[in-house]
């Protein structure tokens, strides 16, 4: 498969499907639920859109990173989470209602937000060394043609055909979940050589901008006294990135595939903690925890 094939097509197609089997999952009653837990709803919002670009834009700043590699990591953080912190919230026993709200929410508040965010990353880092634009225009356009047009769709379909969107909610997020690990592994086959000179400095800038807004997510909400449930949700929401979305932009709509690198990379280390959380929050029988803690 040629590279220009790949990311002017498979790349956005197979994004506009994640979202569409987003948008199956979704009812207008999630954007509704802002009103039942605005405290919850404020906090998380204001740790996706605010407080983790701030937090990856001091990291690759005292790192002082390559600048290609500082603009994937802040492209990285403006891509709040999408299905996949659904999930991990699921099992690891937190608040699914408040994670489909904040996905929904930060699912249309995003397209604004990553324009800005990445054109100021750019910038800042790169500057006049390197032609690469992002249209602004142009890029709230086609962020919401691959986002908010399927995911639009997805909600129609399952407002009209409510029985069919439950029987393709497994399918899709199967589905979904495998394009995500072959969207992955195709970045790192298609930067093998980066990757093997700089595994570990990624990995590592990964983790530690994965834990630590994780880490921010929870005692914040502690601090604001929400139920462990709720800090569980804000915690994911918190460190669980749109890894697809990411890739998408930069390979399709930048054009540089060097910048999707930081998002392959981050999107294994997300598993990774996201499995700690399901293991230690998500056991059947914890002694040490209660869902109604304060």
């Amino acid at each position: 498969m040629e590279a220009s094939f790949l990311t002017s097509v498979v790349l956005p197609a197979s994004l506009f499907i994640i979202m569409l089997g987003m948008g199956l999952s979704l009812v207008v009653d999630d954007f509704k639920r802002i009103g039942l837990y605005p405290k919850a709803t404020l906090i998380g919002l204001t740790n996706q859109l605010i407080i983790l670009p701030l937090v990856a834009f001091g990291i690759v700043s005292l790192l002082n990173l390559a600048p290609m590699v500082a603009v994937g990591f802040m492209l990285l953080a403006a891509c709040p989470g999408g299905t996949t912190s659904n999930l991990i919230t699921f099992m690891s026993r937190g608040d699914t209602a408040l994670s489909i709200t904040l996905t929904a929410i930060c699912s249309f508040i995003s397209v604004v937000t990553i324009p800005l965010i990445v054109t100021y990353a750019l910038l800042h880092f790169i500057g006049d060394t390197q032609t690469i634009e992002l249209p602004f225009l142009k890029t709230i356009v086609q962020i919401l043609v691959i986002t908010i047009i399927p995911v639009s769709i997805g909600m129609a379909i399952r407002h009209f055909f409510p029985n069919f969107a439950k029987r393709m909610d497994k399918p899709t997020r199967i589905f979904s979940t495998v394009i995500f690990v072959l969207i992955v592994v195709s970045i790192i086959a298609t930067n093998l050589d980066v990757i093997k000179n700089h595994f570990i400095e990624f990995a590592g800038i990964s983790l530690l901008l994965n834990i630590t807004t994780m880490g921010i997510g929870f005692f914040s909400a502690k601090f604001f006294d929400l139920n462990l449930p709720q800090r569980i949700t804000i915690a994911i929401e918190s460190g669980v990135q749109n890894g697809t979305l990411a890739i998408v932009i930069a390979s399709s709509i930048l054009q540089q595939s060097e910048l999707s690198t930081p998002a392959a990379i981050y999107s294994l280390n997300m598993f990774l903690t996201g499995g700690f959380m399901m293991w230690y929050f998500g056991r059947g029988k914890n002694e040490n925890l209660s869902l109604n803690d304060k």
